[in-house]
């Protein structure tokens, strides 16, 4: 037979037995439908997080506490507390020359209320120069003052979704709210920012830093903190005397004990990429095991074909019929499911990834639906070089069968 009758008599075996192809090919469908929506979720959360940080500006240095190397973040990155960082060393640095604002920063969850109203939200220790830092402004109101963070003052600025789920239409400037029971005065209200810093800024609220530590918290370190510099290129410059006053603050006279990290956004861009590039590969790699199982699958599948049509494959050999001819008819039919499974699991795939897209985009974050022209074609031939290689098997042990013993079998 030539290739057009050779594919019209496999499509033939395929629709005679519709749920047993079906059930064959689920396996590959559902390894190809995981490799896409991995690959795309990972290229969408890449984008996301890299906008975001991009968003912030390219002329901030951020200082984490914890000491790292040039190749990955500090420990504190990773949610481990570390508390060599202080409030003081954020007012040594704003003396610095080409520093234009800084804040630092420590975060809390709790019960915000008002009346009978409550919601958990996080609430954030900020300085008074957070709106510089932060390329953000307030929408009504005032921020924090210098004064409120020396007197521990108890007031509080509203994220502007925060303003809305509890005060709707009502003007919200000098009414009281509760954090953790302590008694708040709203002073502002911030203006709509969205998702930014891996956060939806808009459900937040900002209190001063000093009264976070002390009052809220009971604690006397910060998380983190961001600086502007007035201009991109002092950032190298300015990295270098942010150490040095560090080092001086910490009393640390070996570079390798620094117990703290400097890096600017540019820098932390890239440890970024590099780390979700290889988060994104490796997952990507762990939906393919599920192709390997769905080849599998097929292989035991393909066997169960050839013992069926032993005496087809004898009349075949009978009428002269080659080896090859029986070896080829075998692997594309082979190779035609796991075709028809991968379509079929790209259709699934993408469908996962837009609803996944969707869902995101819900809770108010620019989640993009990425699907790469790279990761449709890597999974077709995933799908087609596993069913030529778990259909070889089967199919060499078909075309091996000699006429006269495959006749007598039947």
């Amino acid at each position: 037979m030539n290739l057009r009758q050779t594919l019209k008599y496999i499509w033939g075996n395929l629709t005679l037995n519709k749920t047993r192809s079906l059930l064959t090919m689920l396996g590959i469908i559902i390894g190809v439908a995981a490799v896409i929506s991995i690959i795309s979720v990972g290229a969408s959360a890449q984008d996301l997080l890299l906008a975001q940080v991009k968003a912030m500006g390219t002329n901030l240095i951020g200082i984490l506490p914890g000491a790292s190397d040039d190749q990955g973040p500090p420990s504190a990155a990773f949610g481990i507390e570390v508390t060599t960082l202080k409030y003081e060393d954020a007012l040594e640095i704003r003396k610095l020359p080409n520093i234009l604002a800084i804040s630092a920063y420590i975060t809390g969850r709790g019960t915000v209320s008002y009346f009978s109203q409550t919601k958990e939200l996080n609430y954030t220790g900020v300085m008074p120069e957070y709106p510089v830092v932060e390329d953000t402004s307030v929408e009504s109101g005032r921020f924090i003052k210098q004064e409120d963070m020396d007197s521990l003052a108890r007031v509080a600025i509203l994220g502007s979704k925060v303003a809305t789920d509890f005060f709707d239409q009502e003007d919200p400037l000098e009414k009281s709210i509760k954090i953790n029971q302590v008694v708040f005065k709203v002073v502002g209200v911030m203006k709509e920012r969205g998702a930014a810093g891996l956060q939806n800024q808009d459900e937040q609220v900002f209190i001063p830093l000093k009264t976070a530590q002390k009052i809220m918290l009971g604690i006397d370190h910060v998380a983190y903190i961001r600086t502007k510099v007035d201009k991109e290129e002092n950032i190298d410059p300015a990295i270098v005397q942010v150490k040095e006053v560090l080092r001086f603050r910490h009393h640390i006279k070996d570079v390798i004990k620094d117990d703290f990290t400097v890096r600017s956004i540019a820098q932390a861009l890239d440890i970024l990429s590099s780390i979700t590039q290889a988060l994104k590969m490796f997952l990507g790699a762990v939906a393919a095991i599920s192709l390997v199982v769905g080849g599998i699958g097929i292989m035991n599948i393909m066997f169960v074909t050839v013992s069926e049509r032993t005496k087809e494959i004898g009349l075949r050999k009978a009428v002269g019929a080659k080896r090859k001819d029986i070896l080829f008819q075998f692997l594309i039919e082979s190779a035609a499911m796991t075709l028809i499974g991968g379509i079929l699991g790209i259709i699934l795939g993408v469908l996962i990834s837009g609803a996944i897209a969707l869902g995101v985009n819900y809770f108010d974050y620019d989640w993009r639906f990425i699907i790469t022209p790279l990761s449709v074609l890597s999974a077709v031939f995933m799908a087609a070089g596993v069913g030529l290689i778990f259909g070889l098997w089967p199919a060499n042990r078909a075309s091996l069968m000699e006429a006269i013993e495959a006749l007598r079998r039947q």
